[in-house]
Protein backbone atom coordinates (compact mmCIF):
# COMPACT_ATOMS: atom_id res chain seq x y z
CA UNK A 1 0.00 0.00 0.00
CA UNK A 2 0.68 3.56 -0.60
CA UNK A 3 0.21 5.39 3.09
CA UNK A 4 0.25 9.00 3.72
CA UNK A 5 1.80 9.07 7.49
CA UNK A 6 1.38 12.22 9.71
CA UNK A 7 4.01 13.04 12.56
CA UNK A 8 6.08 10.69 10.61
CA UNK A 9 8.93 12.36 12.06
CA UNK A 10 7.85 12.26 15.49
CA UNK A 11 8.24 10.15 18.70
CA UNK A 12 5.70 7.56 17.70
CA UNK A 13 5.13 8.51 13.76
CA UNK A 14 8.89 7.80 12.99
CA UNK A 15 8.44 3.83 14.61
CA UNK A 16 5.42 3.26 12.23
CA UNK A 17 7.40 4.58 9.11
CA UNK A 18 9.84 2.31 9.90
CA UNK A 19 7.18 -0.65 10.44
CA UNK A 20 5.72 0.47 6.76
CA UNK A 21 8.44 -0.03 5.49
CA UNK A 22 9.98 -3.04 6.54
CA UNK A 23 6.74 -4.66 5.48
CA UNK A 24 7.27 -3.22 1.78
CA UNK A 25 5.02 -0.54 1.90
CA UNK A 26 5.33 3.01 0.03
CA UNK A 27 5.16 5.92 2.86
CA UNK A 28 4.56 9.57 2.38
CA UNK A 29 5.51 11.07 5.32
CA UNK A 30 4.25 14.85 6.58
CA UNK A 31 6.94 16.84 7.71
CA UNK A 32 7.07 20.47 8.23
CA UNK A 33 10.82 21.58 7.10
CA UNK A 34 12.70 20.44 4.20
CA UNK A 35 14.96 19.26 7.31
CA UNK A 36 12.25 16.60 8.12
CA UNK A 37 11.82 15.59 4.50
CA UNK A 38 15.41 15.09 3.86
CA UNK A 39 15.29 12.27 6.80
CA UNK A 40 12.50 11.16 5.25
CA UNK A 41 14.51 10.23 2.15
CA UNK A 42 17.21 9.07 4.18
CA UNK A 43 14.59 6.32 5.38
CA UNK A 44 13.42 5.73 2.38
CA UNK A 45 9.94 7.13 2.28
CA UNK A 46 8.82 10.77 0.63
CA UNK A 47 7.62 14.09 1.66
CA UNK A 48 4.94 15.75 1.83
CA UNK A 49 5.66 19.13 3.43
CA UNK A 50 2.56 21.12 5.64
CA UNK A 51 1.57 22.09 8.85
CA UNK A 52 -1.34 21.47 11.18
CA UNK A 53 -2.13 24.52 10.68
CA UNK A 54 -3.49 24.47 7.00
CA UNK A 55 -5.30 21.43 7.04
CA UNK A 56 -6.26 21.65 3.60
CA UNK A 57 -2.93 21.71 2.38
CA UNK A 58 -2.07 19.05 4.87
CA UNK A 59 -4.89 16.65 3.22
CA UNK A 60 -3.53 16.91 0.01
CA UNK A 61 -1.00 14.66 0.66
CA UNK A 62 -3.73 12.02 1.10
CA UNK A 63 -4.87 12.48 -1.91
CA UNK A 64 -2.95 9.81 -4.12
CA UNK A 65 -2.71 7.46 -0.69
CA UNK A 66 -4.06 3.72 -0.28
CA UNK A 67 -4.55 4.30 3.33
CA UNK A 68 -3.88 6.82 5.97
CA UNK A 69 -1.82 6.77 9.59
CA UNK A 70 -2.61 10.35 11.17
CA UNK A 71 -0.43 10.62 14.53
CA UNK A 72 0.61 14.48 14.38
CA UNK A 73 -0.74 16.13 16.97
CA UNK A 74 0.43 19.69 18.41
CA UNK A 75 1.86 18.77 21.94
CA UNK A 76 1.78 22.03 23.16
CA UNK A 77 -0.61 21.00 26.52
CA UNK A 78 -0.78 24.99 27.39
CA UNK A 79 -2.71 25.26 24.67
CA UNK A 80 -4.33 22.12 24.85
CA UNK A 81 -8.03 22.78 23.63
CA UNK A 82 -7.15 24.84 20.94
CA UNK A 83 -4.66 22.08 19.88
CA UNK A 84 -7.55 19.56 19.88
CA UNK A 85 -9.86 21.64 18.19
CA UNK A 86 -6.85 21.81 15.44
CA UNK A 87 -7.08 18.35 15.38
CA UNK A 88 -10.92 18.06 14.99
CA UNK A 89 -9.86 20.04 11.66
CA UNK A 90 -7.24 17.86 10.13
CA UNK A 91 -9.19 15.02 10.72
CA UNK A 92 -12.42 16.35 8.83
CA UNK A 93 -10.25 17.76 5.38
CA UNK A 94 -8.26 14.20 5.56
CA UNK A 95 -11.56 12.71 5.35
CA UNK A 96 -13.00 15.02 3.05
CA UNK A 97 -10.04 13.35 0.77
CA UNK A 98 -11.10 10.08 1.51
CA UNK A 99 -14.67 10.31 1.43
CA UNK A 100 -16.12 8.22 -1.16
CA UNK A 101 -13.93 5.64 -1.30
CA UNK A 102 -13.02 2.29 1.12
CA UNK A 103 -8.90 3.90 2.23
CA UNK A 104 -9.10 3.30 5.20
CA UNK A 105 -7.98 6.16 8.13
CA UNK A 106 -6.32 5.21 11.09
CA UNK A 107 -7.06 8.25 13.96
CA UNK A 108 -5.37 8.83 17.12
CA UNK A 109 -7.39 9.50 20.59
CA UNK A 110 -6.30 8.64 24.20
CA UNK A 111 -7.35 5.54 26.49
CA UNK A 112 -9.48 7.33 29.10
CA UNK A 113 -12.19 8.27 26.31
CA UNK A 114 -13.16 4.54 26.68
CA UNK A 115 -13.81 4.68 30.40
CA UNK A 116 -16.81 3.25 31.49
CA UNK A 117 -17.67 5.17 34.47
CA UNK A 118 -17.56 2.35 37.13
CA UNK A 119 -14.10 2.40 38.01
CA UNK A 120 -12.80 -0.58 35.84
CA UNK A 121 -10.54 -0.13 32.96
CA UNK A 122 -11.10 2.18 29.69
CA UNK A 123 -12.48 -0.88 26.95
CA UNK A 124 -12.57 -0.42 23.50
CA UNK A 125 -16.41 -1.21 22.94
CA UNK A 126 -16.61 2.06 25.38
CA UNK A 127 -16.91 5.87 23.74
CA UNK A 128 -17.60 8.81 26.76
CA UNK A 129 -19.35 11.25 24.29
CA UNK A 130 -19.21 13.52 27.11
CA UNK A 131 -15.57 12.83 28.53
CA UNK A 132 -13.82 16.33 29.60
CA UNK A 133 -10.74 15.06 28.32
CA UNK A 134 -10.71 17.77 25.11
CA UNK A 135 -9.09 14.90 23.20
CA UNK A 136 -12.94 13.80 22.98
CA UNK A 137 -12.75 16.57 19.88
CA UNK A 138 -10.41 14.08 17.73
CA UNK A 139 -12.85 10.90 18.28
CA UNK A 140 -16.22 12.98 17.53
CA UNK A 141 -14.44 14.91 14.32
CA UNK A 142 -13.85 11.03 13.40
CA UNK A 143 -17.34 9.54 14.22
CA UNK A 144 -18.41 12.23 11.72
CA UNK A 145 -16.47 11.29 9.23
CA UNK A 146 -17.55 7.73 10.04
CA UNK A 147 -21.33 8.64 9.69
CA UNK A 148 -20.50 10.26 6.44
CA UNK A 149 -18.95 7.03 4.80
CA UNK A 150 -15.04 7.37 5.29
CA UNK A 151 -13.40 4.07 6.89
CA UNK A 152 -12.13 5.24 10.11
CA UNK A 153 -10.32 3.57 12.87
CA UNK A 154 -9.31 5.06 16.10
CA UNK A 155 -5.89 3.99 17.55
CA UNK A 156 -6.24 5.11 21.54
CA UNK A 157 -2.91 5.57 23.48
CA UNK A 158 -1.78 5.26 26.95
CA UNK A 159 1.29 6.93 28.13
CA UNK A 160 3.90 5.50 25.36
CA UNK A 161 7.30 5.29 26.31
CA UNK A 162 11.46 3.90 26.16
CA UNK A 163 14.24 5.18 27.75
CA UNK A 164 13.89 9.17 26.02
CA UNK A 165 10.40 9.93 26.23
CA UNK A 166 7.23 8.53 28.81
CA UNK A 167 4.10 10.43 26.89
CA UNK A 168 2.77 12.64 30.23
CA UNK A 169 5.53 11.40 32.28
CA UNK A 170 8.43 13.26 30.54
CA UNK A 171 6.11 16.65 31.05
CA UNK A 172 6.03 15.39 34.82
CA UNK A 173 9.47 15.03 35.08
CA UNK A 174 10.23 18.59 33.90
CA UNK A 175 7.92 20.05 36.66
CA UNK A 176 9.84 17.48 39.37
CA UNK A 177 12.58 18.79 38.38
CA UNK A 178 11.86 22.72 38.82
CA UNK A 179 9.63 22.62 41.70
CA UNK A 180 12.35 19.77 43.63
CA UNK A 181 10.00 17.02 44.61
CA UNK A 182 8.11 14.22 43.14
CA UNK A 183 4.89 14.53 44.17
CA UNK A 184 0.99 12.90 43.69
CA UNK A 185 -1.99 13.20 44.46
CA UNK A 186 -3.94 11.74 47.79
CA UNK A 187 -2.24 8.18 48.01
CA UNK A 188 -0.90 7.87 44.60
CA UNK A 189 -3.21 5.21 44.13
CA UNK A 190 -4.47 6.35 40.39
CA UNK A 191 -3.17 4.35 37.92
CA UNK A 192 -1.76 4.69 34.27
CA UNK A 193 -1.84 2.38 31.22
CA UNK A 194 1.53 2.32 29.59
CA UNK A 195 2.97 0.63 26.36
CA UNK A 196 6.10 0.56 24.39
CA UNK A 197 6.94 2.50 21.70
CA UNK A 198 7.81 -0.18 19.54
CA UNK A 199 4.67 -2.39 20.15
CA UNK A 200 2.50 0.96 19.43
CA UNK A 201 3.83 1.25 16.16
CA UNK A 202 3.26 -2.69 15.31
CA UNK A 203 -0.23 -2.04 16.20
CA UNK A 204 -0.95 0.52 13.80
CA UNK A 205 0.38 -0.98 11.31
CA UNK A 206 -1.82 -4.60 11.74
CA UNK A 207 -4.67 -2.29 12.30
CA UNK A 208 -3.96 -0.51 9.21
CA UNK A 209 -3.93 -3.97 7.98
CA UNK A 210 -7.18 -5.32 9.48
CA UNK A 211 -8.83 -2.04 8.16
CA UNK A 212 -12.13 -2.67 9.98
CA UNK A 213 -14.73 0.50 9.82
CA UNK A 214 -15.30 1.56 12.88
CA UNK A 215 -13.23 -0.04 15.50
CA UNK A 216 -11.78 1.05 18.25
CA UNK A 217 -7.94 -0.59 19.34
CA UNK A 218 -6.49 0.19 23.03
CA UNK A 219 -2.34 0.38 22.67
CA UNK A 220 -2.05 -1.26 26.24
CA UNK A 221 0.80 -3.16 27.13
CA UNK A 222 0.64 -2.72 31.07
CA UNK A 223 -3.39 -2.02 32.59
CA UNK A 224 -2.48 0.39 35.22
CA UNK A 225 0.76 1.65 36.84
CA UNK A 226 0.27 3.45 39.89
CA UNK A 227 1.45 6.78 40.41
CA UNK A 228 2.89 6.15 43.59
CA UNK A 229 4.96 3.46 41.77
CA UNK A 230 5.76 6.06 38.96
CA UNK A 231 7.00 8.72 41.37
CA UNK A 232 9.17 6.32 43.72
CA UNK A 233 11.11 5.77 40.63
CA UNK A 234 11.46 9.51 38.98
CA UNK A 235 12.23 10.58 42.55
CA UNK A 236 14.81 8.28 42.66
CA UNK A 237 16.41 9.12 39.46
CA UNK A 238 16.36 12.56 39.97
CA UNK A 239 17.36 12.36 43.68
CA UNK A 240 14.64 14.63 45.07
CA UNK A 241 11.96 13.91 47.44
CA UNK A 242 8.52 12.57 47.64
CA UNK A 243 5.53 14.46 48.69
CA UNK A 244 1.93 13.88 49.07
CA UNK A 245 -0.89 17.17 47.42
CA UNK A 246 -4.54 17.30 48.18
CA UNK A 247 -6.24 18.42 45.02
CA UNK A 248 -5.83 21.91 45.65
CA UNK A 249 -2.02 21.80 46.14
CA UNK A 250 -2.26 20.20 43.08
CA UNK A 251 -3.80 22.06 40.84
CA UNK A 252 -0.98 24.74 41.79
CA UNK A 253 2.01 22.82 41.46
CA UNK A 254 1.06 20.47 38.32
CA UNK A 255 -0.73 23.36 36.08
CA UNK A 256 -2.12 22.21 33.45
CA UNK A 257 -0.78 18.99 34.13
CA UNK A 258 -3.19 18.59 37.20
CA UNK A 259 -5.82 17.47 34.71
CA UNK A 260 -4.70 14.15 34.40
CA UNK A 261 -2.02 14.27 37.95
CA UNK A 262 -5.02 12.45 39.94
CA UNK A 263 -7.06 11.01 37.46
CA UNK A 264 -6.99 6.80 36.76
CA UNK A 265 -6.38 6.22 33.16
CA UNK A 266 -5.96 2.79 33.58
CA UNK A 267 -7.20 0.77 30.29
CA UNK A 268 -7.42 -2.92 29.11
CA UNK A 269 -6.16 -3.91 25.33
CA UNK A 270 -8.38 -7.80 25.68
CA UNK A 271 -10.46 -6.78 22.82
CA UNK A 272 -7.33 -4.96 20.56
CA UNK A 273 -5.43 -8.36 21.17
CA UNK A 274 -8.37 -10.90 20.54
CA UNK A 275 -9.24 -8.88 16.78
CA UNK A 276 -5.40 -8.10 15.92
CA UNK A 277 -3.66 -10.99 17.50
CA UNK A 278 -1.20 -8.14 19.22
CA UNK A 279 1.03 -9.37 21.61
CA UNK A 280 3.29 -6.77 23.07
CA UNK A 281 6.96 -7.50 24.04
CA UNK A 282 8.80 -4.16 24.88
CA UNK A 283 9.93 -4.01 28.13
CA UNK A 284 7.17 -1.92 31.01
CA UNK A 285 7.42 1.67 31.95
CA UNK A 286 9.08 1.15 34.82
CA UNK A 287 11.87 -0.54 33.54
CA UNK A 288 12.17 2.59 30.62
CA UNK A 289 12.56 5.23 34.05
CA UNK A 290 15.04 3.14 35.58
CA UNK A 291 16.86 3.15 32.64
CA UNK A 292 16.71 6.47 31.82
CA UNK A 293 19.35 9.69 31.77
CA UNK A 294 17.44 11.71 33.93
CA UNK A 295 20.37 14.22 33.26
CA UNK A 296 19.36 14.47 29.73
CA UNK A 297 15.91 16.73 30.91
CA UNK A 298 16.53 19.32 28.26
CA UNK A 299 15.88 15.83 25.66
CA UNK A 300 12.78 14.02 27.59
CA UNK A 301 11.02 17.31 28.77
CA UNK A 302 8.50 18.11 25.63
Amino acid sequence: MRVFLTGATGFIGSRILGELLAGGHEVIGLTRSDAGANELARAGASAHIATLDDPARLARGAENADAVIHTAFDHDFTNFVANCEKDRRVIAALGSVLKGSDRPMLITSGVGLGNPGNGEPAREDVFDAHHRNPRIASELAGQEQLEAGVNIGVVRLPQVHDTVKQGLISPYIATAREKGVAAYVGEGANRWAAAHVSDVAALYVLALARAERGARYNAVAEEGIAMRDIVGVIAAGLGLPVVSLSPDEAERHFGWLSLFAAADISATSVLTRQKLGWVPTGPGLLDDLRAMNFSMLDAIAN
